[in-house]
């Protein structure tokens, strides 16, 4: 996009959000209830549905090794019954009232995601007050789901060349952080959990104090606090996760691991430690990011698919997290290509920003691309839940979703050139690649 259609793009984006503090247009009230849970209402009258959210501030980072995979298990049993609706049941009933579910568990968060008719709202609240207060810990739901789970582990991980790869990085860039294991756990934890286990960490993970619930959609504040307070309050809190205090001690020096194992192509994979959400540095990150991975005119599809041909894909970045993090980088490189030079083209365009910098044309088309994804989530229900949930909890105040533009704006050039200088160099970085073997018959 040209330097000169810049302004107009920001003027539509803008013009469809308030920002710098005029939260009140977007109609978002809060409240917080006696046992400790937020709940965010954000009111929109532009179709009769609704979405709700609940951010549990649980996630791998609160395990410990054998416990691994906990939080992730506790998303399969959170749809798997309680006291008043068994098991099946909250799909079922979900589903005859007009509504869908899903969820998803990361390092950080349990995320449970409801959308459904103004009409089944008070249902809603109480299928989700009945798994809270009452999750069934039948043993043989538990033992089928931890089936399922080890099933899981072994298609998305063990199967995966891919996913063998993502949790080898973590597990060689970290030594201390528990960011080490992966969110599905390791399979030796699987198989052994116990049951004071599992309630140990229910019983602090979804702790009500624990959790932020974000609505969206056709209703008023007034009403789902109301029902917030029916149904959630007189769930008792429990004392939540203990603090996560380890510190990833400072890389001193490059890590290398590789992976010998039957496939067609060698998979490179690549992790430079950089910070959490709440960082200064959050933003020139994003802003390099999307700069160097950011579709097929970024720098790094440019250079090493069209322009060397040296990979099929090639792709990176990292998102919000409570703690330090990777920006992690993988490529799939093309037939008969050594990953090592896919490796050197890396780092040729990392000392590139580096050394000469980014051009404004492409900080602006950076910031274009980030708003018009920011603003593209806001124009739903869904999208609103998820992002007013997501700043609440990562960045520590939904309201600083309004003044985005303005901290996408502030990013420099030099901003984005210091960032490149400070984190990605040789002795922040973990390389993990993947070796092809002949097939063992």
């Amino acid at each position: 996009m040209k330097a000169g259609m810049l302004g107009v793009v920001l003027l539509l984006l803008l013009a469809g959000l308030p920002m710098s503090g005029q939260a009140q247009q977007f109609q978002i009230k809060t409240h917080t209830l006696k046992n400790g849970m937020k709940i965010i209402v954000e009111e929109d009258r532009s179709i009769p549905n609704v979405a709700l959210y609940i951010f549990y501030r649980i996630g791998s980072r609160n395990e410990r090794p054998g416990t691994t995979g906990l939080s992730h298990f506790f998303e399969h049993m959170m749809f798997n019954g309680a006291k008043k609706y068994g098991p099946k049941q909250f799909d079922q009933t979900m589903e005859a009232a007009g509504g869908s579910n899903n969820a998803y568990t990361s390092r950080d968060l349990t995320v449970y995601q409801d959308w459904f008719p103004k009409s089944a709202l008070e249902l809603i609240f109480d299928l989700e007050a009945d798994r809270i207060r009452d999750l069934s810990f039948d043993p043989k739901v538990i033992e089928s789901e931890r089936g399922v789970v080890a099933s899981e582990r072994r298609s998305s991980v063990d199967a995966n060349n891919f996913g063998i790869l993502f949790e080898q990085l973590f597990a060689t860039a970290y030594t201390a952080h528990p960011y080490q294991w992966p969110v599905v756990g390791w399979m030796v934890d699987i198989e052994n959990w116990k049951i004071d286990d599992l309630k140990r960490h229910f019983e602090m993970g979804y702790s009500p104090s624990n959790a932020t619930m974000v609505v969206s959609g056709d209703i008023s504040a007034e009403e789902i606090f109301k029902l917030a307070e029916k149904f959630i309050e007189p769930i008792p809190s429990h004392a939540p996760p203990a603090a996560v205090t380890t510190k990833e001690p400072a890389q001193l020096g490059e890590r290398r691991a590789v992976i010998k194992k039957f496939a067609q192509l060698p998979i490179l994979m690549m992790g430079y430690h950089v910070p959490e959400a709440k960082h200064a540095d959050y933003y020139a990150l994003q802003m390099l990011q999307t700069i160097l991975f950011s579709g097929q005119s970024s720098r790094m599809y440019q250079r090493i698919v069209d322009k060397d041909q040296l990979a099929l894909s090639v792709g990176g970045g990292s998102g919000p997290t409570f703690d330090p993090t990777l920006f992690t980088i993988s490529s799939q490189p093309k037939a008969n290509v050594a990953p090592e030079k896919i490796e050197a083209a890396i780092y040729d365009e990392f000392e590139k920003v580096k050394t000469v910098g980014v051009t404004d044309e492409e900080l602006q088309k950076a910031r274009n691309i980030l708003l018009a994804g920011f603003y593209r989530q806001m124009k739903t229900i869904s999208g609103k839940a998820n992002i007013i949930g997501t700043y609440e909890v990562f960045f520590g105040d939904y309201q600083k979703l309004f003044t985005a533009a303005d901290d996408y704006a502030k990013v420099s050039k030099a901003d984005v050139q210091r960032v490149a200088k400070q984190y990605f160099h040789e002795k922040n970085r973990t390389v993990v690649t993947l070796v092809p073997e002949k097939e063992t018959k």
